[in-house]
């Protein structure tokens, strides 16, 4: 689909916004599982929208081919070079940096994520969502971010219930043991990989 450029506050996604975005050179977006989800654009001065294309603005942009298209807010756009700009835009869930969480216990993955979102000390228009059974004791002792409060720091979700995957879809946080399906395809050098480089 060709992106589409939206006010900030859009929550809908249901009209053109301010504009398609069908000058654009290149609009790519990378998703790591638990990690960074970010997309990058290149567009020309010369285009259309090229004025209208703002920080804090929203890039509404598919993120993989059959993929449910994705609010993504504009954090950084870099100098003109021959005439092209980089747009970086990092996915809306990272609302969830600015979202605090008072102190608060659990006693399933369930009830802790329920519990993320009712005890948000502001507003917090995400929902969230798993399919984990999995029983223990989760405590928040003090104020925190929420997206910290998911995984990858002592004491969060993941490191409490242990393994898991999330799914960020719009304004909807998924939690699974795993995303996705075993299709029983093995991966072979030489069949269907051609590359493969190691990053330490």
């Amino acid at each position: 689909m060709i992106p589409i450029l939206y006010e900030g506050n859009e929550t809908q996604f249901l009209t053109n916004g301010i504009g398609r975005l069908s000058d654009a050179i290149s609009c790519t977006v990378e998703e790591n599982l638990n990690g960074p989800y970010e997309l990058t654009m290149t567009y020309p001065i010369s285009g259309i929208h090229y004025d209208d294309i703002q920080t804090d603005r929203l890039i509404f942009a598919t993120p993989f081919d059959g993929g449910d298209a994705q609010p993504f807010r504009i954090y950084q756009i870099s100098r003109a070079i021959n005439g092209v700009v980089t747009v970086n835009a990092e996915h809306i869930s990272y609302l969830l940096n600015k979202v605090i969480v008072m102190p608060f216990q659990a006693t399933s993955c369930s009830s802790a994520l329920v519990g993320l979102k009712t005890n948000a000390a502001n507003n917090c228009p995400f929902t969230f969502t798993t399919t984990k059974t999995v029983v223990g004791t989760f405590t928040l002792s003090e104020p925190q971010a929420l997206r910290g409060l998911l995984g990858g720091q002592s004491g969060s979700i993941l490191d409490v219930y242990g393994k898991g995957e999330y799914e960020f879809d719009r304004w909807t946080v998924r939690l699974s043991t795993s995303r996705g399906s075993d299709r029983g395809v093995t991966l072979r050098y030489g069949k269907n990989i051609t590359d493969l480089v190691r990053d330490s």
